[in-house]
C-alpha cells in the first residue's frame, strides 16, 4: 500500500467522497469492517459491488483505508478518519436534554473541585467514554506554613491556604535539625508568605532570605530553602487529573493486547506522567480539538482518540482542560458539542 500523505477532501471525485464518508460512517457506528455489499445499498445511485470495490481500492492506495483481515471489509485508517474529521464530519450544537443534563449536573457548586469532580463523571457517563478534567493549580494565597520532623533525614513542610486547603510534602531538611530551626524557619515564613500564592513563594522568600541572612541561623536557612524548593519544584507541573470512566474502555470489546494498551495508558495518567502535554494539547488555540490515535505521543500506543476542550478564567487565560478519551471509533459528532459546552460551562463557572 501506498505511504500515506496528506489528503484534502477536495482530492476525491463525487462518488469516491461519497463511499468514503458512508464507509467511516458505518464504521464510527458499528465498529465493524464494512463491504461493498453494504456500501450499494446506501448510495444515492445505483452502482455495482465491484465498482464500489474499485472506488475502495482507490480509497485504500491512498492510504485512507485498510482491510484488516483477507476478503474483510474496509476500515478507515488513522489518515482516513483525520480526514473525514477535518472535511466531511458534521458538528451540530448540543441538543436539548445533553445540556439539560450538563447544566443539572454542575448546578450548585460546593467549590471549584466539586464542580471538575462532577463534570467528570457527567462526561464519562453522558458519552460512556473515559473522562479527564485538569483541574488548575491551586493559586489560594497562604495561610499559613509548618516543618513537621518525620525522622532524622525526613520532614514535611506543611501549607494551608486561605480557601481552606492542607498541602504537604516531604523533604529531606539539613542534617543536625533542630526543633528550635524548624520552629525559626516556620516563623519566619509566615512572617512575610501570608496573602501570597504558591507561585510567589520561591521568589519572595529568596529576597526576604536573603536581606535578612544576619537574623536567622545557618539551619534555620537552609530548611526554609530546602523546603520552599520543594514546592517551587513541583509547581511547574502540579495540578490535579481527575480520570472516570476508564472501564467504559476496557468493556468495548477490545483484544487482550489493546486492553493492556489501554490500561498503560491510564497508569500514565494516574501517575501524572506527561501531565502537561494534555495541557499543551488543549493549549492550541481556542475550541475542541481532536487527536486521533498516534498524533499525540500521551496516547500514540492506546490506539485511543481524545476530544479536549481548554477552560480559562476571567483573564482569559487557559488554566485547565476537559476531554474525553474513546476508541477510535469514537462518535465524535455527538462528543465535540458536550465537550465544548462542558467546558464553556466551567469557564461561565469559574468567571463568576
Amino acid at each position: 500500500m501506498k505511504e500515506s500523505n496528506q489528503h484534502s477532501i477536495d482530492d476525491l471525485n463525487g462518488r469516491s467522497k461519497e463511499v468514503f464518508r458512508l464507509l467511516v460512517e458505518s464504521y464510527l457506528n458499528t465498529g465493524d469492517p464494512v463491504g461493498s455489499r453494504t456500501l450499494t445499498r446506501s448510495l444515492s445511485e445505483s452502482v455495482s459491488a465491484a465498482t464500489i470495490r474499485n472506488v475502495m481500492n482507490d480509497l485504500e492506495f491512498l492510504g485512507l483505508l485498510n482491510a484488516p483481515h483477507v476478503s474483510a471489509g474496509r476500515i478507515p485508517t488513522e489518515s482516513g478518519l483525520r480526514l473525514f474529521v477535518d472535511g466531511l464530519l458534521e458538528v451540530g450544537d448540543i441538543n436539548t436534554q445533553e445540556r439539560k443534563e450538563i447544566d443539572a449536573s454542575l448546578d450548585n457548586p460546593d467549590d471549584m473541585s466539586s464542580v471538575l469532580n462532577k463534570a467528570g463523571t457527567m462526561l464519562s457517563g453522558l458519552t460512556q467514554g473515559a473522562s479527564v478534567v485538569m483541574a488548575p493549580k491551586s493559586e489560594a494565597p497562604i495561610k499559613h506554613i509548618e516543618f513537621v520532623s518525620l525522622a532524622p533525614d525526613r520532614a514535611l513542610v506543611v501549607l494551608v491556604t486561605e480557601d481552606g486547603n492542607v498541602e504537604n510534602r516531604m523533604f529531606n531538611p539539613p542534617l543536625g535539625q533542630t526543633p528550635s530551626s524548624m520552629r525559626e524557619a516556620a516563623n519566619f515564613l509566615n512572617s512575610i508568605v501570608s496573602g501570597h500564592t504558591i507561585s510567589d513563594l520561591r521568589s519572595v522568600v529568596e529576597r526576604h532570605v536573603e536581606r535578612h541572612q544576619r537574623d536567622l541561623d545557618q539551619l534555620s536557612q537552609q530548611m526554609i530553602k530546602d523546603g520552599i524548593a520543594v514546592w517551587a519544584k513541583d509547581q511547574e507541573t502540579e495540578a490535579r487529573l481527575i480520570v472516570r470512566g476508564r472501564s467504559n474502555l476496557l468493556d468495548d470489546g477490545q483484544t487482550d493486547e489493546d486492553m493492556e494498551r489501554i490500561k498503560s495508558l491510564f497508569d500514565d495518567l494516574e501517575q501524572k506522567k506527561d501531565i502537561s502535554q494534555f495541557l499543551d494539547l488543549a493549549e492550541q488555540g481556542e475550541g475542541v480539538k481532536i487527536f486521533i490515535g498516534s498524533e499525540n505521543k500521551l496516547f500514540s500506543l492506546s490506539g485511543s482518540s481524545l476530544v479536549v476542550s481548554p477552560y480559562m478564567n476571567a483573564d482569559r487565560k487557559v488554566i485547565g482542560a476537559v476531554g474525553v478519551i474513546g476508541p477510535k471509533r469514537l462518535n465524535y459528532g455527538r462528543v465535540v458539542p458536550i465537550v465544548d459546552y462542558t467546558a464553556q460551562l466551567i469557564g461561565r463557572i469559574l468567571r463568576t
